[in-house]
């Protein structure tokens, strides 16, 4: 797949979550295979033109973290010029451009979803026709399909945005009104695909199998897409649906050792860019994440959201491996009754989708994304 000149390894992304999918997670993942673009957490292009550590440290990445997208938002054009001129000296392959964020403090400054408001798109076309300029990397944009279902604007916001010459759209299947509930609109991303001439339209929202994966690429049209949560349920997601795509066939999930043994490198991972201190602090609310596939976790999640120490995670893997041992069968696996249930994306009926409460999410720019 290409977006721009850029040639990618996959047509698979990964999605930025606010405080999740950072360095230390990008490092984790990229080795398991399968993974074409990263996209770094929102930064704010003021923050990053005035070189607040916040921000920086939002763009910390390595050489082996390619490649990397960097998202920006903000609605003052020359800001967001000087920006992305920033970024691709920082050595960003891409430069992003954040046009769904729903939360009112990004909205209220003319950002993130309020891009997409009818009065605001020939604004936004304009900005982000400067970046372009200002760059000689691609330039890309993320969008929700409007800002609620009287004004969905996905379709002609991307024509415009295609003809100011970005390189490709990432549309999510839901509005700025829905957050994070609700089902993800399949037609409407198809919409967005039929809306341009020929740059690529990447999808996103519920994927958490690569069967959803394909599903939502056969159904739309779009060329790739970008995988947020599930990346979590199944850090291998991006390497099991590479091969489903391939060749149709489905890998079997890792047993629950390789799953501690992905938690353990990424606590290593936060402890590393982070310290200890940090890193243990971020960990407590992405333990539980990744257990959700775990079966019954009452007594690991008890424990890990007040972890404090790298030493204490191993206690807490060895108390709960014996605490989990009555859930297990005679083989070691998960006896029927305690097994999770699958995972059901909001657009393949007749499943139910899951509540949008039952589903951690970041405090942050994209928390509902």
């Amino acid at each position: 797949m290409f977006i721009g000149r850029l040639e990618l390894a996959s047509n698979l992304m990964l999605a930025p979550l606010a405080g999740y999918t950072n360095l230390p997670f990008r490092l984790v993942i990229r080795p398991l295979g399968g993974l074409g673009l990263a996209t770094t957490d929102l930064i704010n292009a003021r923050s990053l033109i005035e070189n607040k550590a916040p921000a920086l440290k939002l763009l910390e990445t390595r050489p082996d973290d390619q490649p990397l997208a960097i998202q920006l938002f903000g609605s003052n054009p020359e800001e967001m010029r000087d920006a992305a001129v920033l970024a691709e000296n920082l050595g960003a392959a891409v430069v992003d451009v954040n046009m769904g964020c729903p939360v009112p403090k990004v909205c209220k400054t003319g950002g993130g979803s309020a891009m997409m408001m009818m009065t605001e798109l020939a604004k936004t076309a304009q900005l982000v026709h400067q970046m372009v300029r200002a760059v000689k990397i691609p330039v890309t944009a993320k969008m929700r399909l409007g800002w609620d279902d009287g004004n969905l604007t996905a379709p002609e916001l991307a024509r415009a945005l295609e003809d100011a010459g970005v390189a490709a759209i990432t549309i999510h299947g839901r509005t700025r009104a829905q957050g994070f509930g609700g089902t993800v609109n399949l037609a409407g991303i198809r919409a967005v695909v039929a809306g341009v001439r020929h740059i690529p339209v990447i999808g996103n929202g519920d994927v958490t199998t690569p069967e959803s994966a394909r599903v939502m690429m056969d159904q739309t049209g779009c060329a790739g897409v970008s995988i947020g949560r599930g990346a979590f349920y199944s850090p291998w997601i991006f390497h099991h649906t590479e091969l489903y795509f391939r060749t149709g066939q489905r890998l079997p999930e890792p047993d629950w050792e390789a799953r501690v043994d992905i938690m353990r490198q990424h606590l290593d991972r936060l402890v590393e860019v982070f310290g200890e201190k940090r890193g243990c602090l971020m960990f407590r609310k992405i333990g539980p994440l990744y257990a959700r596939r775990w079966g019954p976790v009452r007594e690991f999640n008890r424990r890990i959201v007040a972890l404090s120490s790298r030493a204490e995670f191993e206690e807490i893997i060895e108390a709960y491996r014996q605490w989990r041992q009555p859930f297990l069968d005679e083989s070691g696996h998960l006896k029927p009754t305690y097994q999770p249930a699958p995972l059901r994306p909001s657009f393949l009926a007749p499943a139910e989708p899951m509540p949008a409460a039952a589903i951690p999410v970041p405090r942050g720019p994209v928390e509902f994304w």
